[in-house]
């Protein structure tokens, strides 16, 4: 019979064509995947640079926007003469931290979302982008990172030797302000930490690493959880996070006539 033959060989034709398009939709969806961390790391690294380029102009760090969604992705308010940022970004009194989203109104930042926040490869409302500035006092100077000739008035020793925002390679045995010991942690001397909750920032993430990165303000501490991307089985994280130290960011306000 032609046409049954002609049927079992053209299905047979499609089940061939199933399964090539199949073998072929993982790969695109991984290689889709890597561009977005790609694209995300890149923009943090931009976002690095305005930060390091405003410290630069002016001598000091911007407050963040506020979670909010208040502040349309301004600075909150910041009072320069003394340092301190809006209560809505301030993480309390024993934390040490401002914390909110990247101000990308103040910086001239893009990309942003329809409110003018800054966002990053996979752009929606939970994928804007988070920054910290540490606020704790240097050498009996209050602020010193968000305080008009704060930095030059703590002195770049001091700062180089304050304990700061740390940033850790696993939520395990961290306390509010440490990692658990030495061999976990990446820095405890950033000024600055600026991060994306990444793919799954819709849903919150699972593992504690990922829940030590998305802490509600009322809760926030100064520690971060820098790792490795995983998947599969085990605790899941995805996060990419970066921070600026003390040596990166005298590199910049000494080249400026910011310091000493």
């Amino acid at each position: 019979c032609l046409v049954c033959t002609a049927t079992y060989l053209v299905n047979i034709a499609i089940a061939i064509l199933a399964f090539l398009l199949g073998s072929l939709l993982i790969p695109l969806q991984t290689q889709v995947e890597i561009r977005k961390y790609d694209e995300t790391q890149r923009i943090l690294e931009q976002a690095r640079e305005a930060l390091l380029g405003y410290a630069a102009a002016y001598g000091y760090f911007p407050c963040p926007a506020d979670y909010a969604l208040g502040s349309s992705g301004a600075e909150v308010t910041h009072t320069v003469a003394t340092g301190a940022c809006a209560a809505t970004v301030n993480g309390g009194a024993t934390t040490g931290i401002y914390i909110g989203y990247l101000p990308s109104v103040t910086l001239g930042f893009t990309p942003t979302d329809a409110s003018g926040y800054a966002v990053d490869a996979w752009g929606i409302t939970q994928n804007r982008i988070r920054y910290a500035v540490s606020y704790s006092t240097v050498n009996s100077v209050s602020n010193p990172f968000t305080r008009s000739s704060g930095m030059r008035s703590a002195g770049m020793s001091s700062i180089m030797g304050a304990t700061l925002l740390s940033v850790c390679t696993t939520a395990a045995g961290s306390s509010a302000s440490a990692c658990a010991s030495a061999a976990t942690t990446l820095t405890s001397n950033a000024i600055v930490v600026i991060w994306s909750l990444g793919p799954n920032a819709a849903t919150g993430g699972t593992s504690s690493d990922e829940v030590e990165n998305a802490e509600a303000l009322a809760s926030v501490d100064r520690v971060f959880i820098k790792k490795d991307k995983t998947a599969g089985t085990g605790p899941e994280f995805d996060d990419i996070v970066t921070w600026i130290s003390p040596p990166m960011l005298f590199n910049r306000l000494i080249a400026a006539g910011q310091l000493p």
